[in-house]
C-alpha cells in the first residue's frame, strides 16, 4: 500500500523489540524489554523521567549499545545504513544550526538527503511555519525551535519517525497542534514513536509504552488501561499499575 509517497508492508512491524538488556556505567537501564510498533500507528512511550525512554529509543534508531536482545526496524537490525533514509529521529536537543536562518537549514539538510528544494516549503507548511523562512534560529521561541527541528526530520519523507519528548517545555495550544501534526502524517501512512512523560498526551495515541525502571509496565490502548485499572484518569492508571507491581 503506497500513502503520501511512503510504502507501508503491512505484514512487516514497523519496530520489533525483543529481550533488550542495556547496561550503562554498571547500572541496568533497560531490563528484558520486548515490544512491537505496528506500521501507520501513533505509539507514546510514557513514564517519568530516567524511567529509560531515551536509552530505548537510542537502541531503536541504533546509536546505543545493547548489553543483550534484538532490535529490528522495518524489517532490517536497528541501525542499518538502509535504514538512514528511512527513519527519522528527533532528539531533546535541537537539530539545527541557529547562526543560519530557518530556510537555510532545511536548505543544507536537503541537499544532504538529496531532496527537491520544493520539499522545504512543505515541510514548513506542515509545521505550521510557512511565514518563517527567513529568521534567523537563534530568535526563535522554544517551541518555533522544536518545529523547525520537527521539519528537518519530515524532510525525507521518513516511515518511522522517533521523536524523544517533542512538546517538553511547549504551552498546551503548540503541544495541541503537534498532535494534529503528528496525527495527519501517521493518517499519511507514517510510524511515529514519541517519547513524553506528560500523561494528558497518552489520549492523542493509538496504543501506549508505559516505562518505569527500564521495564514495561504497559503496552496497550488508551482505552484498554482504563479498563483493566477502572480510573477514567490516565495519570490515576499508570499509579495503579505501578502500585500492583
Amino acid at each position: 500500500m503506497a500513502s503520501g509517497g511512503r510504502v507501508i508492508l503491512a505484514e512487516v512491524a514497523a519496530i520489533e523489540v525483543e529481550h533488550l538488556h542495556v547496561v550503562r556505567g554498571g547500572a541496568v537501564v533497560l531490563d528484558d524489554v520486548s515490544l512491537q510498533v505496528e506500521p501507520g500507528t501513533v505509539t507514546g512511550m510514557l513514564g517519568p523521567s530516567g524511567s529509560g525512554k531515551t536509552t530505548l529509543l537510542r537502541a531503536i534508531v541504533g546509536v546505543q549499545v545493547v548489553a543483550g536482545g534484538e532490535v529490528r526496524v522495518l524489517g532490517l537490525p536497528a541501525g542499518a545504513p538502509a535504514l538512514r533514509s528511512r527513519v527519522a529521529y528527533l532528539t531533546q536537543a535541537p537539530s539545527v544550526y541557529v547562526d543560519l536562518s530557518v530556510h537555510e537549514n532545511l536548505a543544507y539538510f536537503a541537499r544532504i538527503l538529496g531532496v527537491p528544494k520544493e520539499r522545504i516549503r512543505r515541510v514548513l507548511e506542515t509545521v505550521d511555519l510557512g511565514d518563517f523562512g527567513s529568521r534567523v534560529v537563534r530568535t526563535l521561541s522554544g517551541g518555533e525551535l522544536s518545529r523547525v527541528s520537527l521539519a528537518t526530520a519530515l524532510l525525507g519523507e521518513p516511515e518511522l519517525l522517533v521523536l524523544d519528548e517533542p512538546t517538553v517545555g511547549l504551552d498546551p495550544v503548540l503541544r495541541r497542534d503537534l498532535w494534529r501534526t503528528f496525527r495527519a502524517l501517521a493518517a499519511e501512512g507514517a510510524t511515529l514513536l514519541v517519547s513524553s512523560h506528560v500523561m494528558e498526551e497518552a489520549d492523542h495515541c493509538d496504543r501506549l509504552l508505559l516505562v518505569r525502571g527500564g521495564v514495561i509496565v504497559a503496552d496497550e490502548t488508551p482505552r484498554t488501561l482504563r479498563d483493566r485499572t477502572g480510573c477514567e484518569s490516565l495519570d490515576e492508571a499508570f499509579l495503579a499499575l505501578v502500585e500492583a507491581a
